[in-house]
């Protein structure tokens, strides 16, 4: 069975950083996607950041330029580096990725259990 395990988060001072980590286990064919999500209280959830196998990153505005996404395919883990970070980057934080599986013809998409990150002002 395929799961994905996030780690990395804590309570950060504003202007620091965090890097974040989330490792797939179980039997996996092939990785496509890979994306982080975040979801603050009272509010949806919300794209991070995403990077195809292969292709470059797409962040959203409010991170760009402070947070970095990047993946190893060989340890099947996707990192999220997060810089100078601010309070409002204070939220649960979630890994999510797509793979092919044995016996499986199409894409199935996993979520990780989710890790806190609160930045204090």
């Amino acid at each position: 069975q395929v799961q994905l395990v996030e780690s990395g988060g804590g309570l950060v001072q504003a202007g620091g950083s965090l890097r974040l980590s989330c490792a797939a286990s179980g039997s996996i064919l092939s990785i496509g996607v890979m994306s982080w999500y975040r979801q603050a209280p009272g509010k949806q959830r919300e794209s991070v950041a995403l990077i195809a196998s292969g292709g470059a990153p797409n962040y959203a505005i409010s991170v760009k330029g402070r947070f970095t996404i990047s993946r190893d395919n060989a340890k099947k883990t996707v990192y999220l580096q997060m810089n100078s970070l601010k309070p409002e980057d204070t939220a649960v934080y979630y890994c999510n990725a797509n793979f092919l599986i044995p016996g499986g013809s199409t894409w199935q998409n996993y979520w990780g259990q989710g890790t806190q990150v609160t930045v204090s002002s």
